[in-house]
């Protein structure tokens, strides 16, 4: 016998029991049969051929490694495959294809002749039924009355079975059963029962009734210990549905519901589970709606094959089992709707799955109208906001299978998402779409209907990334749409044009650099050392990409390399027309950002070379037609243009510009010939010949380009002698031709200006600030003094041209650069050593009466001034200021629809005119003093004093979107305030107005903007402090204010109270000193001296010194609002905060005092005669900055002149109208909270008052009841110490006491600190006689209050009572018991019961204890 191999055996123990059983002749337990391979053509042979073939096998089981070959087969190429029908079809050579076809291949007539006709004799024909439709149903295979139900045939049985099994039926024989379980297996089981579902039966006719099971689906009998388990079970369940059909529906559902409340959850999950499995039929039935009646009554499944057929329920059964029907079939409501509903015969649709098949149905109906709740935003291709109650066709591609598919439109998250597909189709019609939606939200268009900013939420979802990666895109036409929508996010063409506009004005070149408002970021090395601090530019290197875009979105550009790749796509792709424009707009907003973008700009490798050689060359040839496919060497004026904002950023980007890109040459090239003589097509020849004049004018701003005048001289004179020529001709050009002279007069002025530098630079003069004069200009004042003859002799044409309604548009818009030259020219004349003054004067007489005079009296200029409310910008009345949308880090000009609203820009606005005009009449007055007379009547008439009396009210605020039109505007202020000081001497009726002419002059000073310190040197200078503007001062102001004093002093009964100072005489002296306050200023604002000379040059003219034309950056006004408290703020940030307050006057810096006290004089002039110019300081910073004078030193406040200015400032503050205002919460500018500022004052006035009683007063200020209980907290608390000299008794203190004891003091800290300090004797009525009777009453109307509180508040109440009444301080018990009411005049201050009212009384009786409640006493006080 062979033994089984061990576990321990070796290889050589199982090769020696392999020989011994093969020596053996054993059958193996198991035999390999191989099965023959069909595809070879081998036949399977019967057993003992497989035993003999696996004998064989076995004889070739052991085998040797010798006989291996020593490399494998190759495996390539692959044995052929034979088909299995090879050997079936043998063929001969000679045998015939055709006769084999037709061997194989018979005619159809073969096969139609077999046919035999059965006999259909014996089978009945239905007709079909007649209905009231047009056309018979069509009767399908699935619903052919032939066929049986699938539960007399089991489940999902084919066609044919399912009509053999009817047949069966017909002929009385018994269907076939088919229970195997494969088939079970694949029974739905996808209806889940609600949770309460009354119990399955089913109505016949009769009151028989027959269950649709024969046994019970839970009891099987198993459990029975009889032999017949299962009869017995039917028996249980006949006898159950008895029992159920006894009862009626309600009790059903009665019993159903008792029974569901008392049994476990799962086990109910379990029995409907079990229910479920063994019902497949009601289930089948219940899925398949189809089987409704057409009255729509509901039928439960039951045996076809027995009972009659069943009835119609009843209408409450059918209600009920209606709504429980569609409780169950609400998984597959969306089947029912739709257009075309699944057959359970069609191929894979056994199971359905609902939610993949809504996207063939109907869409949904939009959402009704006037609903409140929002909704998301959606747009159609052209960015148009689409109403959600708008039902659109869906032919225009606008709905698609997302959230809301009944929505027309695409959302925001969609766009994004499809502007990153892998289809080039999709991510075009995505950026297109955003570059709509960009252009119409920059328009202000979403404003009304959507919520948020669209700019800011676009930016915060990523969009500038995302276009920045669309750029990088392979495809021309998805760079394309990356281009425009980059474009259409940065530029808007309508600030451009407004820009463009005012180029022309006086100081037009000059621009904002359109930077972000920068925010205060906390830093991360306090305490450090300033060299191991981080510099701001490190800072910014470290900030990662996005927060710089979220910041600054051009900034954001920059990091992630927008240059290089806008000059690979100018270069390299070599775009279409449009794509190049929108590329040179991109960039020239770039530019406008700051000087160190329009650095960038230029120093792109190869940026500039590209834009030059392509789109500015020097030659060119004629465009076949007006739009070229290609601009590639055809001269461009945006490109011109982006060289022109380019040499604004600074002189040094213009000298790179002119002498190292070739700029000098293209403006010869320009500029030499007629626009008509240049090879282009009109429009196009005008539009390149403007931007390079006004490239020229920018070059001539800095004094560069100048030797270019004396070269183009003749063909600047042939454009002059042809503007009247030129402007005669009405053509559809003329507003080019407008702007081409326009441009040709801008550039006329800069040249003029900078000749009139040649001489002081040819005299070697040194700049005030010390550095050596820039070498003089090739143009001289000989070269441009043939200019005026010509130019006169059009401004006289042009007035004149005021009278014909066909030329008075273009004399309005050339009259004000005309007025601009003429500025310029006899601004210079003056300074050069070749003016004859009687000559000169004799000239300026002769230009007042021959233009101006006639032009100021014109009755078109008449109706021009009385628009300036309707246009101005500081008024603040337009009423077609719109709501634009913007973002913070996206700065814009605000400029949509401007031709539209009345404003600095529209076309009857007066500030252009009136603007060159004043500035005109500033210049010859100075010149020539006799004329100023001469045009009073402009400066006092009617329109004008309006206009003043409503800027002198007017409160503008500063921002980046009027900023631009607000600094031409304050230029005209300014030269009608210059005319004013001119002529306030000399003539009566503007000295009349000076009142209101200072008023204008204060609020314009903080109005200023970077770049006008000038302006706000001048004021200063000029009429701020002069006497002739403050008529008050000597024309019994004074003494008016002495009467009203006197008066008060009357009605009091302490005249001799030092809160009563007399502020006439203070008056009288501040006038007086008006000049020395006038230094005092101008000194400390001796910082923005640097400024202030850049100012003065740009205003002058001085073209040379001028380092840019790019204005500072809009960080704030010139002067901030609370300039006037300027001198008390710096001495208290020099020895306030580092020498902690405590220096003498002695010790401060020298005219220190001197100058403390010329700054409250000034304070108080302000305060009583030009409260209305302080308005703009709250104030809560008013009282912030003055307490300074109690900060800086130890004694500067007991100076006698500080101490009685500041008296009579305390007083002007506490009046009751200045009370009402004043708000303690809100944090005075520069302080973290007012409450900081008064612990320093505790600190300072335990330190240094001596009980000062003005020092008293301050600090008494803060206490009103209505303010913040912290400050009483530190009085009474930490700093109770003050008490002791906080002398100031209710006579000295004019704030009525009722504005600290009422309302009674809630806070009961406080009220205990209160009942401390008089307890304790902190609080006396000799120490602190104000605050004594303050504690007083807040003690006492707290002990006696009855109002319900909660237990605490009640017991501390309780318990202070108590300690009053048995305190052995006779005087200060009654004090708090009989306090009746604080009285000034009284000599305790308050007045006292006679005896405790009953209503005390009792509540003191029921608190003590006491018998006799009213036994206290006193005397009626």
């Amino acid at each position: 016998m062979l033994r089984r191999p061990k576990p321990g055996g070796s290889e050589t123990d199982l090769l020696r029991e392999q020989e011994e059983f093969l020596k053996s002749g054993a059958p193996s337990a198991a035999s390999v049969l191989r099965r023959p391979d069909k595809r070879r053509g081998e036949t399977g042979g019967d057993l003992e051929e497989d035993r003999n073939g696996h004998d064989e096998e076995s004889q070739r089981d052991v085998v040797t490694i010798e006989d291996l070959p020593d490399e494998l087969p190759s495996l390539t190429p692959a044995p052929p495959k034979k088909s299995r029908f090879k050997n079936r079809h043998v063929t001969f050579e000679d045998e015939d294809a055709g006769e084999t076809m037709d061997r194989h291949d018979t005619h159809i007539s073969a096969v139609l002749s077999k046919i035999i006709e059965r006999d259909t004799s014996s089978i009945p024909i239905s007709l079909p039924e007649f209905t009231g439709v047009a056309f018979p149903k069509a009767c399908h295979r699935s619903t052919n009355s032939s066929q049986v139900p699938l539960s007399a045939v089991g489940e999902k049985k084919s066609i044919f079975a399912q009509q053999l099994a009817a047949q069966r039926l017909k002929e009385g024989k018994a269907p076939l059963k088919f229970t195997s379980q494969a088939t079970s297996k694949h029974r739905p089981q996808e209806q889940k029962h609600p949770p309460q579902r009354p119990m399955e039966m089913s109505y016949h006719n009769g009151d028989t009734v027959s269950s649709p099971v024969s046994s019970s689906r839970l009891v099987s009998g198993d459990g029975l210990g009889c032999p017949n388990r299962s009869e017995e079970s039917k028996r249980i369940h006949r006898e159950n549905q008895e029992k159920i059909l006894a009862m009626s529906q309600s009790e059903i559902l009665e019993e159903q519901e008792r029974l569901l409340s008392q049994l476990d959850p799962t086990l109910v999950e379990f029995v409907r589970s079990r229910r479920a499995a063994s019902g497949p039929a009601s289930s089948f039935s219940r899925e398949h709606p189809e089987g409704k009646s057409s009255e729509g009554s509901v039928h439960l499944s039951s045996d076809s094959t027995s009972g009659p057929a069943p009835s119609a329920k009843p209408k409450d059964v059918e209600m009920e089992e209606e709504e429980e029907e569609e409780e169950e079939l609400s998984p597959r409501s969306a089947v029912i709707d739709l257009p075309v509903k699944p057959q359970k015969d069609w191929v894979h649709m056994d199971k359905l799955e609902p939610e993949k098949l809504e996207w063939i149905g109907d869409l949904p109906a939009p959402r009704k109208t006037g609903t409140k709740q929002a909704m998301q935003a959606r747009f159609d291709f052209n960015g148009n906001l689409i109403p959600p109650t708008e039902d659109l066709p869906t032919h225009l591609g606008l709905h698609h299978h997302g959230d809301e598919p009944e929505r027309a439109g695409y959302s925001l998250q969609e766009l994004f998402l499809l502007s990153r597909s892998q289809l080039i189709q999709q991510r075009s019609l995505a950026l297109s779409t955003l570059r709509n939606i960009l252009s119409k939200a920059q328009a202000g268009d979403y404003r009304s209907t959507l919520k948020g900013s669209m700019l800011s939420t676009l930016l915060d979802a990523g969009l500038l990334f995302l276009l920045r990666f669309a750029l990088d895109d392979s495809v021309e036409a998805v760079m394309a749409a990356a281009v425009h929508a980059l474009r259409a996010l940065l530029v808007c063409t309508e600030d451009e044009e407004c820009l463009d506009l005012t180029f022309h004005w006086f100081r037009g070149l000059a621009a904002f650099p359109l930077l972000p408002s920068q925010e205060e970021e906390e830093e991360d090395d306090e305490g450090l050392d300033e060299i191991l601090k981080e510099t701001a530019k490190e800072r910014e290197e470290r900030k990662p990409d996005h927060d710089v875009a979220r910041q600054d979105v051009v900034k954001g550009l920059l990091r992630m390399k927008l240059l290089p790749r806008l000059r690979y796509i100018l270069e390299v792709v070599r775009p279409s027309p449009r794509v190049v424009h929108d590329i040179l707009e991109i960039l020239t907003r770039i530019a406008r950002h700051s000087s160190s973008s329009a650095t960038q700009v230029l120093d792109c490798p190869r940026m500039m070379e590209t834009v030059m050689l392509e789109f500015l060359p020097t030659s060119w040839t004629v465009p076949s037609n007006s739009f070229p496919q290609s601009v590639y060497g055809l001269p461009l004026a945006s490109a011109m243009k982006l060289l022109r904002v380019l040499a604004t950023s600074g002189r040094h980007a213009c000298a790179r510009l002119l002498n190292s890109a070739g700029v000098r040459e293209r403006l010869c090239r320009l500029l030499s010939a007629e626009p008509s003589e240049i090879l282009l097509e009109p429009r196009k020849a005008l539009g390149i010949t403007i931007e390079a004049y006004r490239m020229w004018a920018v070059a001539a701003g800095y004094g560069q380009a100048c030797d270019l005048y004396i070269d183009l001289y003749p063909a600047l004179l042939t454009a002059l002698q042809s503007v009247c020529t030129t402007l005669a001709r009405c053509c559809h050009l003329l507003h080019l031709q407008l702007e081409r002279v326009l441009a040709l007069l801008t550039l006329l002025t800069q040249v003029t200006h900078t000749a009139g530098c040649h001489q002081e630079l040819q005299a070697g003069m040194v700049s005030s600030s010390g550095d050596e004069c820039p070498p003089p200009p090739p143009v001289t004042w000989g070269h441009v003094t043939g200019l005026p003859a010509p130019l006169m002799g059009h401004l006289k044409s042009f007035v004149k041209g005021l009278d014909n309604p066909v030329h008075r548009d273009i004399s309005l818009a050339l009259i004000p650069s005309y007025l601009i030259y003429f500025e310029a020219f006899y601004h210079q004349l003056s300074k050069q050593n070749c003016f004859k003054p009687v000559e000169g004067l004799q000239e300026l007489e002769q230009l007042a009466s021959e233009v101006l005079l006639p032009l100021m009296s014109h009755s078109v200029v008449q109706d021009l001034i009385k628009n300036l409310k309707s246009s101005s910008m500081v008024c603040s009345v337009l009423p077609g200021h719109v709501d634009l949308d913007t973002s913070p880090s996206l700065p814009g000009l605000a400029c949509s629809g401007w031709r539209n609203r009345p404003g600095l820009m529209s076309h009857s606005s007066p500030f252009p005119l009136l603007t060159s005009l004043t500035l005109l009449l500033d210049t010859i007055t100075g010149i020539h003093k006799g004329l100023t007379c001469k045009f009073t009547s402009f400066l006092v008439s009617e329109p004008v004093i309006g206009y003043l009396q409503t800027v002198s009210q007017a409160t503008p605020t500063l921002s980046h979107t009027w900023s631009w039109l607000l600094r031409h505007e304050h230029h005209l202020i300014f030269l009608l305030l210059r005319l004013a000081y001119r002529s306030v001497l000399i003539e009566p009726q503007v000295e009349k107005h000076a009142q209101l002419y200072h008023k204008v002059a204060l609020v314009l000073l903080p109005w200023l903007l970077p770049g006008s310190e000038h302006l706000a040197h001048d004021l200063l200078a000029t009429v701020v402090f002069s006497k002739d503007f403050i008529p008050e001062g000597h024309s019994g102001g004074p003494e008016a204010i002495e009467l009203g004093e006197l008066q008060l002093q009357e009605e009091a009964s302490h005249p001799n109270s030092p809160s009563l100072q007399i502020v006439g005489a203070l008056l009288r002296e501040a006038c007086a000193n008006l000049p020395s306050i006038r230094g005092c200023f101008l000194t400390h604002l001796a910082h923005l001296e640097t400024s202030v000379l850049v100012s003065q040059d740009a205003l002058f003219g001085r073209n040379p010194w001028i380092k840019s034309h790019l204005l500072p950056e809009l960080s704030g006004p010139t002067l901030p609002s609370d300039w006037p408290f300027l001198p008390l703020v710096s001495l208290y940030e020099k020895t306030g905060v580092s020498g902690g307050g405590g220096l003498s006057v002695e010790e401060l810096p020298q005219g220190a005092l001197l100058a403390v006290t010329q700054c409250l004089q000034w304070l108080l002039v302000l305060e009583v005669w030009r409260e209305e110019a302080l308005k703009v300081i709250l104030p809560v910073s008013k009282l912030a900055r003055l307490s300074c004078v109690f900060l800086c030193s130890s004694d500067l406040f007991l100076e006698k002149p500080v101490q009685k200015l500041t008296w009579g400032l305390f007083r002007l503050l506490s009046r009751p109208s200045r009370l009402e205002c004043l708000d303690l919460s809100i944090p005075p500018p520069g302080l973290a909270s007012f409450q900081d500022l008064y612990r320093a004052l505790l600190a300072q006035y335990e330190a240094v008052s001596f009980g000062d009683r003005l020092f008293g007063c301050w600090i008494l200020l803060p206490l009103q009841r209505k303010y913040s209980a912290t400050m009483r907290l530190a009085v009474f608390g930490e700093h109770v110490g003050i008490l002791r000299s906080l002398g100031v008794t209710l006579e000295q203190f004019a704030i009525p006491m009722e504005r600290f004891t009422s309302p009674p003091e809630d806070s009961l800290p406080l009220v205990r600190l209160y009942f401390r300090s008089l307890v304790t004797g902190s609080a006396k009525p000799t120490w602190c006689p104000f605050l004594y009777v303050v504690a007083l009453a807040h003690v006492n109307a707290f002990v006696f209050s009855q109002d319900a509180a909660a237990q605490e508040l009640e017991a501390a109440r309780h318990s202070m009572l108590k300690k009053i009444y048995y305190m052995t301080d006779e005087v200060l018990k009654k004090h708090m018991l009989l306090f009746r009411m604080p009285k000034q005049n009284s000599q305790l201050g308050f007045e006292m019961y006679d005896h405790l009212p009953p209503t005390r009384a009792k509540h003191l009786e029921n608190v003590v204890g006491l018998q006799n409640g009213g036994s206290c006493q006193t005397e009626n006080r």
